[in-house]
């Protein structure tokens, strides 16, 4: 089990209320249908083409599961885990066959060498910037050797504070957008070895899309 703690960020509850309240909207706007999104969609199946066999699969962050559950359909042994309490409950309902829990992706303690991939897709962007190497370092511990990690953001620079999203819901949180060279040497940090990067210049929140593959190293 992961027994190095990570620091919990001060805003933690006031996120997770606002993801609370935002849920409903979420799913009704169809917002994380990949569906729409033909070059991510293409990231994912590659990362599911490279972790097929290596064991469990984590969907961290996973909202209303719809990621969760295009990985098993493409035959991933796959399970979610979200920070919002409502956003698990429409996991469960619209995917009752796949396996969700409630956890922040701080919270959770991940045995070492225990998921063959694990995705922080679009859900890490809340995190304070000296957190997320935190939780990437254990993200890290728990790969299998060969594992991979697929991590989906917004790209750019400096924070974004927001006081509504997703029809005008009032929420309480931070955007903190990234560019690619902090995040490999992030990556780098935590030991993992650089497989793939995708810019998408265009994205719904307004701003570039990036997504980032990263490889724990075969024994």
């Amino acid at each position: 089990m992961d027994v190095f703690p990570i620091e919990q960020p001060a805003d933690l509850d006031a996120v997770r209320n606002s993801y609370d309240r935002v849920a409903d909207n979420y799913v009704e706007m169809n917002v994380g249908d990949i569906a729409a999104y033909p070059w991510l969609r293409a990231a994912l199946d590659g990362f599911a083409a490279s972790v097929r066999g290596l064991g469990p699969v984590l969907d961290v962050g996973c909202g209303p599961g719809n990621i969760t559950a295009y990985l098993a359909e493409a035959g991933l042994d796959v399970s979610g885990v979200d920070l919002s309490a409502r956003m698990i409950d429409h996991a469960r309902r619209l995917y009752p066959d796949q396996r969700f829990e409630v956890a922040s992706a701080t919270e959770l303690k991940l045995a070492d060498s225990s998921f063959g991939g694990i995705l922080g897709w679009w859900s890490l962007f809340n995190l304070p910037r000296h957190v997320l190497p935190q939780v990437i370092q254990s993200f890290a511990r728990a790969l299998v050797p060969g594992g991979h990690f697929i991590m989906a953001t917004h790209m750019g620079d400096g924070d974004r504070t927001r006081a509504e999203a997703y029809g005008a819901v009032p929420v309480t949180w931070t955007t903190h957008l990234w560019q690619p060279d902090d995040l490999w040497e992030i990556l780098t940090a935590a030991g993992l070895g650089s497989v793939a990067e995708l810019r998408v210049s265009e994205s719904v929140a307004g701003v570039p899309s990036l997504v980032l593959v990263a490889k724990r190293a075969e024994d």
